[in-house]
């Protein structure tokens, strides 16, 4: 069944709308303090579609990222009474709980790597606000953390480029059914 293909297509045709910068920005904004989704979902495409502006969005994405971290680090430090039923609705209040024992032991390591990390980065940021991490250490974490993934990101799509492309769209609906298959196996193990 290819399902996937047809959302490939149009997540490359968004890639190469005139105004995916912003989108991009919006995204990546939101991504650091309240919004599930990552900013890779829309870097990856946007750098492999236009191999010459990947850095460029990688900076976007990178400072982005960074403000929505001070408004994470905002409502960790201001509202964190009212955010803290969310993060158990959704399912974050144990990563939550991690965070706090990462910055307990590493402090300003603990934002640098959690904005490299699969670890969702909103949970950081609201941390640091809760824990009243030092703001320019944690900006600087956040800057150089999101930076190197989102730099990384970008070149190896843009490396790939166009040839990249056309795999991808070869083999997107194996691709996509493999990973379906490989959360359903981990939620699975995990809940036995």
């Amino acid at each position: 069944m290819r399902i996937f293909s047809p959302l490939y297509a149009r997540v490359m045709q968004w890639s190469r709308h005139p105004h995916a910068s912003w989108y991009l920005a919006g995204l990546s904004f939101a991504e650091s303090s309240f919004f599930p989704i990552p900013p890779d979902v829309m870097l990856a495409p946007m750098s492999m579609a236009r191999p010459s502006r990947a850095f460029y969005l990688a900076t976007i994405t990178t400072l982005a990222s960074a403000l929505g971290g001070v408004a994470g680090y905002l409502i960790g430090m201001l509202a964190f009474d009212a955010v803290e039923p969310l993060l158990h609705q959704w399912g974050y209040f144990d990563r939550y709980m991690l965070a706090r024992d990462w910055f307990a032991e590493w402090g300003f390591w603990a934002v640098l790597l959690a904005g490299f990390s699969p670890i969702p980065y909103k949970v950081f940021t609201i941390t640091a606000g809760v824990v009243g991490m030092v703001f320019l250490p944690f900006i600087l974490a956040s800057v150089v953390g999101r930076g190197a993934r989102f730099y990384l990101v970008s070149a190896l799509m843009a490396w790939g480029g166009e040839s990249m492309e056309k795999r991808l769209q070869k083999w997107v609906d194996l691709l996509g059914w493999l990973t379906v298959i490989l959360v359903v196996a981990i939620v699975i193990m995990v809940k036995l």
